[in-house]
């Protein structure tokens, strides 16, 4: 069972996970039944689906800047939020984020929702998932 990470932790994590290419680490953050929101605003559910996606945002090879906006307990949910960007050859991008977190047995926290793009109008949104894909 996953055991989580600090809450404070989250964001360092993630970035650290990006710049060093580590798949497995970047996974290790989230809940077996966690759900992603993707750039063109669907969603996919599972440790497994959101594999698929971190997998080709790394391909990418870029490096990443985070700045961690909140993290807000409330029993054991926690909303957190990060501004981001990504820089890849030429080619940058940004956003704001909304993710929710939960507690595990063991103390520790693990995504269970995350929207990496959540402060993108939906103009932006396609704009982003065009850039992505091409």
């Amino acid at each position: 069972m996953a055991r989580g990470v600090a809450l404070v932790d989250i964001h360092p994590a993630v970035e650290a996970g990006v710049n060093k290419q580590d798949l497995d680490g970047l996974m290790a953050l989230y809940a077996p039944d966690a759900s992603m929101v993707l750039p063109d605003g669907s969603t996919v559910t599972g440790t497994e689906a959101i594999r698929e996606q971190w997998r080709g945002f790394l391909e990418m090879k870029g490096r990443m800047t985070l700045r961690s906006r909140y993290a807000i307990e409330a029993g054991d949910l926690a909303i957190l939020s990060n501004e981001w960007t990504y820089t890849a050859g030429d080619q940058t991008m940004s956003a704001v984020t909304a993710e929710v977190a939960r507690r595990q047995t063991e103390g520790g926290w693990l995504y269970v929702i995350d929207h990496p793009f959540a402060g993108l109008e939906p103009e932006e949104m396609t704009a982003l998932a065009a850039a992505v894909e091409g």
